[in-house]
């Protein structure tokens, strides 16, 4: 297979200089070139496109996000965010993943090198997971993101119930905000609880959720350890922490904890599900979607094992058919749905045999 062409955009000189030889230090990727604004970038790209930008946001003369939003209109291109890890940064950034952007790298104000270095891996998965979006796809997303943002719902102030028996769990990685952003602003005040695990760093999570609250009828946050999972509450596991589901009587609660990467990943898909087989069991729903790798596939299983009703997103509707792919191919899910259905097995929650009957 021929190397993924990379090129990258940044203000920095430093930046540009140890994350394109950390790059060219992966096997399969190669940095093709780079600018130190879109202005530079736009005239270097027009001779010779690559297969993945790695861009920055906050550059002179025309920053990342308008960079991006034109790319999208005039060039549909993987474009992956360097981002710092700052809280106007991770703002900024999620602003950049509705208009398009595929994945999130980081970068700290200090120990740039270093960072980096450790870094290689994440870099490596963001940047080959970017290069197999479908673009189509992910431009579609942005243009119905736009438009959401533009109608985003009056929050009512209700109580909501005190408890749920059912839960609805659900993993995501590479083009998973777009999608997690289209499923839930189509779901009821009254919709189960539910625990997501989506991909994404440290310090980002917290404005991704914020976001998703602002447009959405159901409340979404950053989950907390012992948080309760209700109806009309989505809980978001944090950008390097594992999320479990806990059974406490009648409730069910959510338990925040460190440890060791779990199928290359913190937060894990795999943890969060395994969590819910042994929790909820078959009065829960397993909905794995777009992403890269195969984080995911055998909690899956085991909670499919339990008798829950478990869900793949379908290849024609991901942005990135891995995760799912690897669930199918292990057995762990009754079927396969398109993304616009989720919201409608989530409201719903149907068993597996009206699921089999109804969806298949």
């Amino acid at each position: 297979m021929n190397d993924i062409r990379v090129f990258l955009v940044d203000d920095s000189a430093v930046v540009r200089q140890v994350l394109g030889s950390v790059i060219d230090s992966i096997p399969g990727l190669k940095v093709i070139g780079s600018a130190p604004d879109p202005i530079f970038a736009m005239k270097k790209l027009e001779e010779d496109w690559p297969d993945v930008i790695v861009l920055d946001i906050e550059m002179p003369r025309m920053d990342g996000i308008t960079f991006l939003k034109k790319l999208m209109k005039e060039h549909p291109i993987p474009v992956v965010i360097c981002s710092t890890l700052t809280l106007k940064g991770a703002e900024v950034t999620m602003e950049a993943m509705s208009a398009g952007a595929v994945d999130i790298l980081t970068k700290p104000t200090v120990n740039l090198k270093g960072f980096l270095k450790e870094s290689k891996t994440l870099m490596a998965n963001a940047i080959k997971g970017a290069a197999q979006a479908k673009m189509q796809k992910v431009k579609s997303l942005a243009a119905d993101s736009a438009q959401r943002a533009a109608i985003a719902p009056a929050k009512p102030l209700i109580a909501m119930a005190e408890t749920t028996d059912r839960v609805i769990a659900i993993g995501t990685s590479t083009g998973g905000t777009q999608a997690l952003e289209a499923v839930l602003t189509q779901l009821p005040k009254t919709a189960p609880g539910i625990v997501v695990v989506q991909h994404m760093p440290e310090a980002f999570t917290a404005a991704f959720a914020s976001r998703l609250d602002g447009i959405c009828e159901v409340t979404v946050k950053e989950a907390k350890d012992n948080d309760r999972v209700m109806p009309g509450i989505v809980l978001i596991a944090p950008g390097g922490m594992h999320l479990l589901l806990r059974r406490s009587g009648a409730q069910y609660r959510v338990e925040v904890k460190d440890g060791p990467l779990v199928t290359r990943h913190k937060p894990s898909v795999n943890v969060l599900f395994r969590s819910v087989a042994s929790a909820a069991g078959k009065n829960a729903i397993g909905i794995i979607m777009t992403g890269m790798g195969d984080d995911g596939a055998k909690g899956l299983k085991e909670l499919h094992e339990t008798g829950a009703l478990t869900v793949g997103q379908d290849e024609a509707s991901c942005v990135v058919y891995g995760m799912p792919k690897e669930a199918f191919k292990l057995g762990g899910v009754d079927g396969e749905v398109s993304l616009s259905v989720i919201p409608e097995l989530i409201a719903t929650m149907p068993s597996r045999k009206v699921f089999a009957k109804n969806y298949q």
